[in-house]
């Protein structure tokens, strides 16, 4: 990962989605981006040229574009049409993202386009967010990684956010080993990330 003193940096072509530059790089704000808010709090997988991404809940293409920068490639599904139509316009200006307009609850209306990927990022606002991370297990190859950020609220909007945690946590056990669990405070509120390996 790229800093430039203490901010976090792409180096990929500029305005995709109006952020700043700093040195010629791209500035990858926390706040918009809760994988980036993750490497703000010392955590995560780095990124490297070689690695293969499967990336479920692409939304407008924000976090796919600075993860586009250090990868080969990264295979960006996104349900919901509108920000794929955002999506595509980020797609159109890197060679190395791949989109796909799919319910990342059913990989296997995907499976035929996607290969094996060295690390799967999940951050998909529904209830079933243990069962997709389960589902989309058969894309990741042995020792790969999943940083599964968990929105609490979107699983049970009355539980203690804790409360849900140790439900994910437990419902992904058995298919992964648990590396970390990261409160993704101060950057998003009640979400919480997984970093396992398969």
């Amino acid at each position: 990962m790229i800093w430039i003193g203490q901010t976090l940096v792409s180096p990929g072509e500029p305005g995709i989605y109006g952020e700043r530059v700093l040195d010629g790089h791209r500035v990858w704000d926390p706040y918009r981006s809760k994988l980036g808010a993750l490497y703000y709090l010392g955590k995560g997988i780095d990124l490297t040229a070689s690695m293969r991404v499967l990336y479920l809940g692409a939304a407008h293409g924000t976090t796919v574009s600075h993860v586009a920068d250090y990868v080969e490639v990264v295979y960006a599904v996104e349900m919901a049409p509108r920000p794929m139509e955002d999506l595509l316009e980020v797609a159109g200006r890197r060679r190395n993202i791949i989109p796909i307009l799919a319910d990342a609850g059913r990989p296997e209306e995907y499976a035929a386009l996607v290969e094996e990927v060295d690390l799967v990022f999940q951050d998909v606002a529904s209830p079933a967010q243990a069962e997709i991370a389960l589902r989309n297990r058969a894309f990741l190859a042995p020792g790969g990684n999943l940083i599964l950020v968990v929105k609490t609220r979107a699983i049970d909007t009355t539980a203690r956010p804790g409360d849900v945690e140790a439900g994910v946590s437990s419902a992904i056990r058995s298919s992964y080993t648990i590396l970390d669990s990261v409160w993704l405070l101060p950057y998003h509120r009640d979400h919480v990330a997984f970093i396992c390996r398969r």
